[in-house]
């Protein structure tokens, strides 16, 4: 129990709670009421910027999921040119992140960082398609010892309004190693190489730096199971 309560929180999120928590003290002289308000806002802002410890497989040739969350969608698109992935359709597999997911981003495959590009953009719904190309984001492009390239981007959601990002171009990055966190709701891309299957399902929760998106090592591997 104590480990399910008392989750690490990441450094990112201190400056929040400790305004959270000033605001809650301010509010208690106003009006009691306002006090316990206030109090539930912290926990839950303690809450959204927690980051536990992951399992992460270790198996080579896993495409692991970057994010907490619910997989979207997933679909067969053309790129952005920023990932520097071709102009041939990829299978790409979001993943959307609510107010109440973990929001700290693993790196999905080990690698080396080859670009990194962030965009302006709008703040529509990122559970929508139209999230990827309009919404504010941060393109990664992961290469593999092997020369594979996969394609991460993060997208600010409808209330998000940051991307932020611990890596940059010639990093090298492990496989479920942080990679970086969105604040406050948004959505994760993951753009498979050609010929690669997914392994996860439409409305299926995924866990970042645990699930197992794709296998690279056997590219046809099909995923198999009931929903129920």
């Amino acid at each position: 129990m104590i480990k399910i309560v008392a989750v690490p929180m990441h450094n990112e999120g201190r400056k929040f709670v400790a305004i959270f928590a000033g605001i809650t003290v301010l509010l208690s002289f106003l009006w009691e009421p306002l006090f316990w308000l206030g109090l539930g806002a912290t926990v839950w802002c303690y809450y959204f910027f927690r980051d536990p410890v992951r399992v992460i497989p270790q198996q080579k040739g896993l495409v692991l999921s970057p994010a907490d969350g619910i997989v979207s969608l997933i679909e067969d698109v053309v790129p952005s040119a920023e990932l520097d992935l071709g102009n041939a359709p990829l299978t790409r597999v979001s993943v959307f992140m609510n107010v109440f997911n973990c929001h700290v981003n693993r790196a999905p495959l080990a690698g080396k960082i080859i670009a990194v590009n962030y965009r302006h953009g709008k703040f529509v719904n990122a559970s929508l398609d139209k999230a990827s190309e309009h919404n504010e984001r941060n393109s990664i492009t992961i290469e593999a010892e092997d020369g594979a390239r996969i394609g991460v981007v993060q997208i600010a959601g409808l209330v998000a309004r940051r991307i932020v990002c611990f890596v940059g171009v010639g990093d090298g990055v492990g496989v479920g190693h942080r990679f970086g966190l969105i604040r406050f709701g948004s959505r994760l891309d993951v753009y498979l190489p050609k010929g690669v299957s997914p392994l996860v399902a439409v409305g299926q929760t995924a866990v970042a730096g645990e699930t197992v998106l794709a296998d690279l090592a056997d590219p046809t591997r099909q995923r198999t199971g009931i929903a129920e």
